[in-house]
């Protein structure tokens, strides 16, 4: 297949682009700006058409949270407005649309991991425009599915993971959130994993939406203990609540993501996130 992969210079298109020599009965195009601007409908179009794009992974996205609650306009075009260019194009060039959304879909009130069918009801800007996105897909796309993942990070780009990693070395203590429960996910581990399902996608599939996160659950603190500990740092780590540390938008308290139909349906085994997180960590 001819696979067009957006946002090629992020996390998870970084992870993409270092595993694609493994899947070489692809051909990859991996773009970004300026090689791609997807909120041109022209150029996106034109584009597929003259690579003869059969599948897009759409990696694209404006992930600043705190960020995006005062540049909605800016939020809404890169995981609204470029979204459904690249479904209709999609649809124009009969091609596969595979969209990573995010577990800030949900507003985190509930008591067990959410499920592809439960009701979606964002509370930030950033969560609201990808939701914007999911619906974009299902309303424009002949051929697609959504993937929501959840506290992706990676040895590549900026995240949580290299965040703490960076502070333990430097720092003697810092404090970390520990009433916000969910699951990190390493970037390779779902990038791996949409590769290998790519031939498995169904030909009806029109929106389908699957959740993907490593397996097990975390707190934000759990994590960063899991670092020091997995690095052997002296740094102390101090839980503390979320009304404690400011930010501007607010964060989901629990959102766990069931997995059950992604591994039903594909038939992978899915990582358990402490593994990953040491197989990162050894790259760093």
């Amino acid at each position: 297949m001819n696979i067009l992969i957006t946002g090629s210079n992020g996390q998870l298109g970084s992870e993409i682009k270092d595993l694609a020599a493994g899947f070489g009965q692809h051909r990859f195009f991996f773009t970004d700006l300026p090689e791609l601007d997807v909120t041109n409908a022209e150029k996106a179009g034109k584009y597929m058409k003259g690579n003869q794009i059969e599948a897009v992974l759409n990696c694209a996205a404006y992930t600043q949270v705190d960020k995006a609650e005062q540049d909605k306009g800016n939020a809404a075009l890169l995981n609204s407005g470029a979204v459904k260019i690249l479904a209709e194009a999609c649809s124009e060039y009969n091609a596969l649309l595979i969209h990573v959304s995010t577990d800030y879909v949900f507003d985190g009130k509930n008591f067990k991991p959410y499920t592809e069918n439960d009701t979606a009801n964002p509370k930030t800007i950033y969560g609201k425009t990808k939701l914007d996105g999911e619906v974009e897909v299902m309303f424009n796309a002949k051929r697609a599915i959504i993937i929501r993942t959840s506290w992706l990070y990676s040895h590549f780009g900026h995240n949580f993971v290299k965040t703490i990693l960076n502070k333990c070395k430097s720092e003697k203590e810092i404090k970390v959130v520990c009433d916000q429960i969910g699951t990190p996910t390493y970037a390779r581990d779902l990038a791996k994993a949409i590769l290998e399902i790519l031939p498995k996608i169904p030909s009806r599939s029109r929106g389908e939406i699957y959740n993907y996160s490593n397996e097990g659950v975390a707190s934000w603190y759990d994590l960063a203990q899991a670092i020091s500990d997995i690095k052997g740092l002296p740094c102390k780590i101090t839980p503390i609540l979320s009304k404690d540390f400011s930010q501007a938008a607010q964060r989901p308290h629990y959102s766990v993501l069931n997995k059950a139909r992604f591994k039903s349906e594909f038939g992978l085994e899915i990582p358990y996130w402490r593994d990953s997180l040491k197989e990162c960590l050894g790259k760093l």
